[in-house]
């Protein structure tokens, strides 16, 4: 098991003995425990993650749907791919308009049930940032956010970085795309870790097995337990103090 800075100098070291590309892409792969109590899971999630260091120099292409004219001109000022309502839809499911992402305005959802089964993960959603009003903030995330996805209800696997970068960056990056995940967690989750396993690696690199538990945030669970043994200290050291002074 490595510390995480120990890690990303590895891989660097190990793509410097190799010869391998100096811009490969460095992954993270975590195991996640989606257990709830009763019998119950955690479900599956996608989220979008600004990233402090961004290695996609690409803009993701984002579409809106409003039917309101000022939304749409707002919406084009800022990026757009594409802005419009229900006239957007057939052209969608002939694979005649796509995009990376689509958000859209909250009036609009019903109009877009058609959709569903042909965006799936892609289809509007509020708990995703996907829906709402101001629909300068969605653009601004979506054009340069980073999408990851739990895969086989359990799983991340996704890319956090290239090699070539600052090592400093890859763990930002890194610390970024966790805490997304682990904010993920819900308040009635088992009180083990929520990331049982994280691995990081390179396009060529062997896996690194990493601890993540200093870039977590604390559970109320933690801080509760930390809290009284700070108090139980704090009452030991004043019994002492107070035998001291009876001597």
């Amino acid at each position: 098991m490595h510390r995480v800075a120990d890690a990303v100098e590895l891989l660097k070291a190990y793509r410097a003995l190799d010869f391998t590309p100096e811009k490969q892409q460095v992954y993270i792969d975590l195991r996640l425990d989606m257990k709830l109590e009763k019998k119950r899971k955690v479900d599956p999630f996608v989220s979008t993650v600004h990233l402090p260091h961004p290695f996609n120099t690409q803009m993701n292409k984002v579409l809106v749907f409003t039917e309101d004219a000022e939304q749409a001109r707002l919406a084009q000022e800022n990026g757009a791919v594409m802005a419009g309502g229900a006239e957007l839809i057939q052209p969608i499911l002939d694979d005649e308009i796509s995009a990376d992402f689509y958000v859209a305005v909250p009036d609009m959802l019903p109009k877009l049930v058609p959709l569903k089964n042909k965006l799936r993960k892609k289809f509007p959603k509020s708990k995703r940032g996907s829906v709402g009003m101001n629909v300068a903030k969605m653009l601004d995330l979506f054009k340069t956010g980073h999408e990851y996805m739990v895969e086989d209800n359990c799983f991340v696997r996704t890319q956090i970085a290239t090699l070539d970068m600052p090592s400093q960056h890859i763990l930002d990056n890194l610390h970024t795309v966790l805490a997304d995940v682990y904010s993920h967690r819900q308040q009635t989750a088992n009180l083990g870790p929520f990331i049982e396993r994280a691995i990081i690696a390179s396009q060529t690199s062997e896996a690194l097995w990493i601890q993540t538990e200093d870039l977590l945030p604390k559970t109320e669970e933690k801080k509760k337990k930390k809290k009284k043994k700070t108090n139980s200290e704090l009452i030991n050291s004043v019994n002492i103090i107070n035998k001291v002074l009876y001597l």
